[in-house]
């Protein structure tokens, strides 16, 4: 028989002291969720987001090696078995393809696609034996129709987008739905990275991203959050595999 649910379940999020993370968290605190909360270091930041919230802090960088294990065996033991997974932290890195330094390839790589994939595999045999779960991956536009000079955050955020499906087809007999959300352009501390490689101010990226955008404005970490906030609660049930974009439009249409 499977484990019922604790009367207040338990997310995770990823990648949570600032930008998107941050308000997806907050968004789910407010939601019900006893939230744990994920950043490379325990700052100031992550620890005022967690008392924030009224949950718990944990710092591991997802990329090394046995660290999904053990975020998951900290939060358990704080909080209980994880009842969602947000999987946002990402490393990004701007620069032209042939001129791609072979480690900062992988550090995204090994960030966003293959650090999410051991917490995901951490966090799967507890789902299993409740017979329920929800993992929500932040993948992003890029990873559906690329960017120059953003090859490799791309390439990883597209193997996001193929895990997503599979884990879709394979877990949802579980009862673990897995579905992704990919933005495109948010207004978050992210887009300096961008405005660096073109050689422009903040203000000047902003403003020419939203003229790509057919709503004429950036996506809010707020919008996005919105969509986690639905594929983590009761109305997504029927949601398997599925990439939601909430891009403003600037992705329509494209699978």
């Amino acid at each position: 028989m499977a484990e019922q649910p604790a009367a207040r379940p338990v997310a995770l999020v990823t990648g949570a002291a600032q930008g998107l993370g941050r308000v997806t968290a907050k968004r789910l605190a407010f939601d019900g969720f006893a939230v744990a909360v994920n950043d490379v270091v325990l700052d100031d930041r992550l620890s005022a987001l967690a008392e924030e919230v009224g949950g718990h802090a944990v710092a591991a960088d997802i990329a090394a090696d046995g660290a999904g294990a053990q975020i998951v065996a900290d939060v358990e033991a704080a909080l209980g078995s994880v009842d969602v997974l947000v999987a946002n932290a990402a490393a990004m890195r701007m620069g032209p393809f042939v001129d791609e330094d072979p480690d900062q390839w992988w550090r995204q790589v090994e960030v966003n696609l293959s650090g999410h994939f051991r917490l995901i595999q951490a966090v799967v045999p507890a789902m299993r034996r409740r017979g329920h779960g929800r993992i929500v991956v932040i993948a992003s536009g890029w990873g559906v129709v690329g960017h120059p000079n953003a090859t490799g955050y791309a390439a990883s955020k597209a193997g996001l987008v193929a895990l997503t499906k599979g884990l879709g087809r394979e877990l949802g007999p579980d009862g673990i739905l897995t579905n992704a959300v990919a933005p495109a352009y948010i207004d978050t501390p992210q887009l300096q990275v961008d405005a660096d490689d073109l050689g422009i101010s903040l203000e000047e990226m902003k403003a020419q991203y939203a003229a790509l955008i057919p709503t004429g404005r950036l996506q809010t970490p707020e919008d996005v959050a919105g969509a986690v906030s639905f594929l983590a609660g009761p109305a997504a049930g029927g949601m398997v595999g599925q990439i939601l974009q909430p891009t403003g439009g600037v992705t329509r249409t494209r699978a």
